[in-house]
């Protein structure tokens, strides 16, 4: 689930290809057997600068405490993992993957976005996981209502499940988040087409999905968060495509949004610094019209504001010494 630079995460401060890791998945659901003690050592707390967010005409109204004076957000803390565990987050990684494999074959023409839910509940209930989603509650927020986000055609992102059949052409975002039973946080997406599809609609996800990984190829210690966003902008735009700037990437582990945000456009050289043991997600939101979004009256459900199409993909990644690994 994507972070929202407005709504909460400034307020605090004041993987997955298809088909994947299905057999190791089936091995590690038929052994849960209840929840083990972890052992590791404790996450290192480190606290650094964060990038540069300065207030223009988005952020203008975010209340006085959630930002300095001059729009820049106060120092975080970033958790560092341990060997230990990006292990156990390996686990969980693979566990939401799984989650979109099962449903894979059941995503045709006529289901419907609550039948997905469904789907993605009982294999849930299978692996021994449970929803990061169900019942989440930002502060000012109502709870979000099901198990996973389903964003079809126009709609950005956090969109709730109904009973509305999907039909040939649709596109449709699954977002996944799982939680292990002991305590971490397992964070994809992936895009579906029903049916043929349309051009436009198969060539936004496809182009939404390489530009993920343009993303993706810019993470290993030393690299920037803005070359992370300079990469999937440069991609986007070169492609007469626009990158919503509202939602975001973030940190994950034990809690389902962390730090850093990951934005999705930026410059290179600029931002915060990655470091070896850092977990982030990537997870681009990109519309074929113009970039603006608004959210809809359930308090969660965000559409593009020229009503174009929207695609999203996401990856939990890992920062290592000479690159990166996709959890």
């Amino acid at each position: 689930m994507a972070a929202c630079l407005v709504k909460y995460d400034l307020r605090k401060y004041g993987s997955s290809k298809p088909g994947k890791n299905v057999s190791t998945i089936q091995r590690l659901v038929k052994k849960r057997a209840g929840p083990a003690p972890f052992q590791g050592k404790a996450s290192k707390q480190k606290s650094v600068s964060p990038p540069f967010y300065r207030a223009g005409a988005q952020d203008s109204a975010l209340p006085l405490h959630g930002r300095t004076a001059n729009g820049i957000i106060p120092g975080m803390s970033i958790t560092i993992k341990t060997p230990e565990e990006i292990e156990r987050m390996r686990v969980a990684g693979r566990f939401a993957s799984d989650v979109l494999d099962y449903i894979t074959p059941h995503i045709k023409p006529g289901i419907t976005t609550q039948q997905i839910d469904d789907l993605c509940a009982e294999r849930m209930a299978q692996q021994g996981t449970k929803s990061a989603c169900l019942g989440y509650q930002p502060p000012g927020m109502t709870p979000y209502p099901a198990y996973v986000c389903t964003s079809v055609n126009h709609v950005v992102c956090h969109g709730i499940p109904n009973d509305k059949p999907l039909k040939k052409g649709d596109i449709v975002n699954v977002d996944v988040t799982v939680i292990t039973d002991d305590g971490w946080f397992g964070d994809n997406s992936r895009m579906f087409v029903i049916g043929d599809g349309t051009i436009a609609g198969k060539r936004l996800c496809q182009l939404t999905y390489e530009a993920m990984w343009k993303g993706i190829q810019q993470v290993k210690a030393g690299a920037t968060l803005g070359d992370i966003g300079q990469a999937i902008q440069g991609f986007a735009e070169s492609n007469n495509l626009s990158v919503v700037r509202e939602y975001c990437g973030h940190g994950i582990g034990q809690k389902f949004h962390e730090e850093p945000q990951i934005l999705h456009y930026g410059k290179s050289g600029e931002g915060l610094a990655l470091e070896e043991g850092m977990v982030f997600t990537i997870e681009p939101m990109l519309n074929a019209g113009k970039a603006a979004s608004r959210e809809l009256a359930d308090g969660w459900t965000v559409v593009t504001l020229d009503k174009s199409l929207s695609a999203q993909w996401e990856h939990m990644v890992l920062v290592t010494e000479d690159g990166c690994r996709v959890l």
